[in-house]
């Protein structure tokens, strides 16, 4: 049993490759996963180009709830989905990831989702309803917070929605401006960061339908559309981005469930798009469903094609190989990873296998 600082590891022999080019097979898999549940923190995995099979090499439980990854070249960097919450990183060039210093507090409460843009680290606290802007070292090592964007409002759904609970934080097409999901506020901000400190700046908010509680959003390939999933209702709406202007515009909903299906509470939870722009593929708790959309040639109108099982219980997290040819489902309440080969034709996925995950919550290839 190899030690890493601040917590336990496991792990065999072998090593990490280096992140794959757009379009090449991934090599490498990280797994974030709430240790509060019984995960094994941030786990790393083989993968087969071959088969797209996950083999396990080992995991460390040096950070509390690493929930959300994100990879940028030899450097893994993890939220600890705490209050108060941080960002932590991991060098990942060995079978186990390796905790670099210590974590950094993101002045926010527990954080959902990370990602990197021009020498930052960006969170999305939904604990606190905020946006913050975490400088990164040369080493890949978080700084102390730059800035921390605080959102303001509300939606009609009490439970969920008495206050701001941003989701999804990440760099819009163009490299100019910055896009945070907030379900609690049924809304998209648009902002900028300052080039010299980083201080994150409101450019402007896309209201979306009220109730609907947007969580994540991913782009089109063209950079022209986004599409934006809700979990509060099952539905997708299709938006048009304008990245001179910064302006995301609603343009229509489609549900991610077929009509007909049997009643009961429905929470999609990540949406992710094909290389090619064809398909769109919506992981949906509660009915434990892959939801399969074909795509308009101009992305501007998406169509349900059909629904297959996630191959486990309450999928989280839904991530596709570079090569479009792959999915990874990372179900949290099952406690594993399934891998799908989809059919290029049709963007069906069909499952091929899993690995144990307990408390899974995402999956990063590399």
């Amino acid at each position: 049993m190899d030690q890493v600082r601040g917590g336990r590891a496991q792990t065999r022999a072998g090593g990490a490759s280096p992140r794959p080019r757009g379009g090449e097979p991934a090599t490498r898999a990280y797994i974030g996963s709430f240790t509060s549940a019984g995960g094994r923190g941030v786990i790393a995995a083989d993968v087969d180009a071959a088969t797209g099979a996950l083999t396990v090499t080992g995991a460390t439980d040096a950070v509390a709830d690493p929930s959300f990854l994100a990879l940028a070249g030899p450097v893994l960097h993890a939220v600890s989905e705490t209050a108060p919450g941080a960002v932590a990183a991991f060098d990942v060039t060995g079978p186990v990831p390796r905790l670099l210093g210590e974590p950094v507090p993101v002045g926010g409460d527990s954080p959902t989702h990370l990602s990197h843009h021009a020498g930052h680290v960006l969170t999305a606290n939904y604990g606190s309803g905020s946006v913050s802007v975490v400088p990164l070292g040369a080493d890949g090592g978080p700084r102390p917070v730059a800035g921390v964007l605080r959102h303001e409002g509300g939606g009609p759904v009490g439970e969920r929605q008495a206050g701001p609970h941003a989701h999804q934080v990440l760099p819009a097409p163009g490299g100019r401006w910055v896009v945070s999901v907030d379900l609690g506020t049924d809304s998209v901000r648009i902002c900028a960061l300052d080039p010299a400190t980083g201080t994150p700046a409101l450019h402007g908010e896309t209201a979306l339908r009220p109730g609907t509680g947007p969580r994540h959003l991913a782009f089109h390939p063209s950079g022209g559309h986004a599409y934006v999933l809700n979990e509060l209702e099952p539905t997708l709406t299709v938006c048009r981005w304008d990245a001179e202007a910064g302006v995301l515009t609603p343009l229509g909903e489609t549900r991610v469930v077929p009509d007909g299906a049997p009643a009961g509470p429905r929470h999609p939870s990540e949406v992710v798009v094909s290389p090619d722009g064809r398909h769109l593929w919506a992981a949906v708790r509660g009915d434990d469903t892959l939801a399969v959309l074909a795509l308009d040639a101009d992305g501007a109108g998406a169509t349900l094609v059909t629904s297959v099982p996630c191959g486990g219980s309450w999928p989280r997290d839904l991530t596709l190989d570079p090569t479009g040819t792959r999915l990874y489902a990372a179900n949290e309440r099952s406690g594993d990873v399934t891998w799908f080969d989809v059919d290029p034709a049709t963007g069906i996925p069909v499952r091929a296998g899993s690995v144990e995950a307990p408390a899974a919550s995402c999956v990063v290839l590399g």
